[in-house]
């Protein structure tokens, strides 16, 4: 016969809680393991009353969406994690955030419902902060760049060199000009497969046009969620009918 693990069965799921954080300052350099680890910590520390899995390695029951690629800061991480004993979301928003180090801020919580969290996302909008490059340059390329019908281009993976098309995956972008020595891209990207990244974006634009970045950009993440049709972004966290009685109330006014 199979073994079986010793004791009880642990126990069944009664809630599961959405978390958006922010990941911030020099935690942006984390791995998205080395976030993970410090959440599941995190959660022992604040004494979540988190649900195991079953067998003989239990694991906390923590779902991720859409890690952001290590160096990218963050204003909207998402995880869900399920809870063995009722918990309000805001509890569990103020305790985690104090058990967690400066730069992993939990920014909301709330009760899950459907449909499931990674169907609620399927594009990001980001802000890349480029020192040293002069918008003069960025406007031209980014004006090539929507142009194109297509534009891939090649990143290194584990599994080796794929090609991805940055065009296809780009809804919109703007370029503005923070003050005379930096300039700033706002662009909103689809959720693709292998996903389209800052830098691939950033390759994109360098390959259309002479773009210099003399210094590393600085990429943040301020929104997931689902596309609308406006190309704006639906918050995931929000409930359905909030979001259909937004656009309601866009029809009628």
């Amino acid at each position: 016969m199979p073994r079986r693990p010793e004791g009880p069965p642990p126990p069944p799921v009664v809630a599961r809680v959405r978390v958006r954080f922010a990941k911030r300052g020099r935690l942006r350099f984390l791995s998205h393991r080395d976030i993970a680890r410090t959440f599941e910590r995190g959660l022992r520390r604040a004494r979540i009353p988190v649900a195991f899995s079953a067998g003989f390695s239990p694991h906390p029951r923590v779902s991720w969406v859409g890690a952001a690629p290590t160096g990218a800061a963050s204003e909207a991480e998402y995880f869900e994690v399920a809870l063995s004993a009722p918990m309000e979301p805001e509890q569990v928003r103020a305790e985690l955030d104090a058990a967690l180090p400066p730069g992993l801020d939990v920014l909301h919580c709330v009760a899950a419902d459907s449909p499931p969290l990674p169907d609620r996302i399927d594009a990001s909008r980001w802000r890349l902060r480029m020192p040293g490059a002069a918008i003069a340059d960025l406007d031209v390329a980014v004006a090539e760049l929507l142009g194109r019908e297509s534009l891939t281009v090649e990143r290194a993976t584990k599994d080796g060199r794929r090609r991805v098309d940055v065009r296809e995956a780009v809804v919109w972008a703007v370029c503005r000009a923070e003050n005379d020595t930096c300039a700033i891209l706002d662009v909103v990207v689809r959720h693709t497969t292998p996903a389209v990244r800052p830098d691939d974006v950033l390759t994109a634009l360098s390959a259309v046009a002479v773009l210099s970045v003399p210094v590393p950009p600085e990429p943040t993440r301020l929104e997931q969620g689902r596309l609308r049709e406006d190309g704006t972004l639906a918050d995931p966290l929000v409930p359905d009918r909030d979001e259909a009685a937004r656009l309601v109330g866009q029809l009628e006014a």
